[in-house]
């Protein structure tokens, strides 16, 4: 036997070949199951492959998990809605079962594995800081090193006797297929775009369709993702909103509450009203708002904004104190939902990071300029 072929088969065994561990089976309370393995909520038994036990999960929602998703949405408990990175099994998967790689984010485990109620598999889990696909591909999380170093943590070269990754097709911008196969010997194929095509795509000999590659970014994903955006934006309005409120009474004679109420009222029914122009507005109408730039989309947002409130909105019309203040508004609004807009790009399967990083070199001086001259503006007219 010539020398490559030695090579070939110490790197390919076959499913008889020694270094092989048997797979049992058996529930999780009568086999006593790994710590980790009891603090799964999600694990329904383990399965040992010699001295390693995997989590055996369900493949079924319930309605914590559910809960947990909407949580996660709203930012409540968001940035520990995440799961042990590792191999996990799903069904009883054998030595040739396909090898499925997701991320810790339990948002983005839960959807694949509610998907593969049909399959034996294995899911191999990367440490991606608890962030999904999409963004951690393009923060570099879910890449190349780790999923090099997770086959080799999790032993996957000694539990499958093939060679062959599934990858989600979002996570392509992280992973550089050529170098995992040299550094781990494992081939990468890219699944579907998203898991309810997945086992079509199986079914399919692992090809998929032009549907399948398909990336939609329609109203209801867009939609979705608003409620992390709108609670962060609020987290720093609200404080702003009160502050506006009260030092909105300043003026001649020092201090009014007629003035307050005024004008108090006024600022903050634009700020917050921004606010949510921005965080929800622009995303929810991106593909029809004329600008190019997502901070143009949401600079035109807070001008519409801006007409829709009207002068009523301001007392005595034609006070010089009143245009002073009409000015700084003027300012300060659409400075706010471009910066808003802006911020979704990092939700958005439109963009790239070059792209972003550019938007981002032009917009952001520019909206400070703008809100600090609004600010300063805002300040004069309470003393004219």
């Amino acid at each position: 036997m010539s020398r490559q072929k030695q090579q070939k088969n110490r790197q390919e065994p076959c499913c008889c070949d020694s270094s092989f561990i048997p797979i049992e089976i058996s529930p999780s309370h009568l086999n006593q199951p790994a710590p980790l393995a009891e603090k799964l909520p999600f694990a329904v038994g383990t399965l040992r492959a010699g001295d390693r036990i995997i989590p055996q999960v369900s493949t079924t929602l319930t309605t914590t998990d559910k809960l947990g998703s909407w949580k996660a949405r709203w930012k409540i408990g968001r940035m520990n809605y995440r799961i042990p990175p590792g191999l996990y099994a799903v069904g009883n998967p054998s030595s040739e079962s396909p090898v499925l790689v997701s991320a810790n984010y339990k948002m983005s485990f839960d959807r694949l594995r509610s998907e593969l109620g049909f399959l034996d598999a294995w899911i191999l889990v990367l440490d991606t800081k608890g962030i999904n696909v999409w963004c951690a591909a393009g923060k570099g999380t879910f890449g190349t090193d780790e999923i090099v170093r997770m086959i080799d943590v999790s032993g996957l070269k000694e539990i499958v006797t093939h060679r062959k990754l599934i990858l989600p097709q979002l996570g392509a911008p992280g992973v550089s297929a050529h170098d995992v196969a040299k550094r781990s010997g494992f081939k990468v194929r890219y699944g579907p775009v998203r898991a309810s095509d997945i086992r079509n795509f199986l079914e399919n000999g692992m090809k998929a369709t032009p549907e399948m590659r398909r990336v939609r970014f329609g109203f209801v994903d867009r939609i979705v993702l608003t409620p992390t955006e709108l609670i962060g934006a609020f987290k720093y309005a609200l404080p702003a909103a009160v502050i506006l409120f009260a030092l909105s009474g300043l003026g001649p004679g020092f201090y009014s509450f007629n003035r307050m109420m005024t004008y108090g009222l006024t600022s903050v029914i634009l700020l917050l009203g921004s606010v949510f122009s921005g965080a929800l507005l622009a995303p929810a109408f991106l593909p029809w708002l004329p600008a190019k730039s997502f901070s143009g989309k949401g600079a035109l947002i807070g001008a519409a904004i801006l007409l829709l409130a009207g002068w009523h909105y301001f007392n005595t019309p034609g006070d010089f104190r009143n245009w002073i203040d009409v000015a700084a508004w003027i300012g300060i609004v659409p400075a706010t939902t471009s910066f808003l807009a802006m911020n979704f790009t990092g939700s958005s399967t439109y963009t790239s990071l070059s792209g972003v990083l550019k938007e981002m070199r032009i917009a952001i001086p520019l909206q400070i300029g703008a809100t600090g001259i609004g600010l300063v503006l805002w300040i004069v007219a309470r003393f004219v």
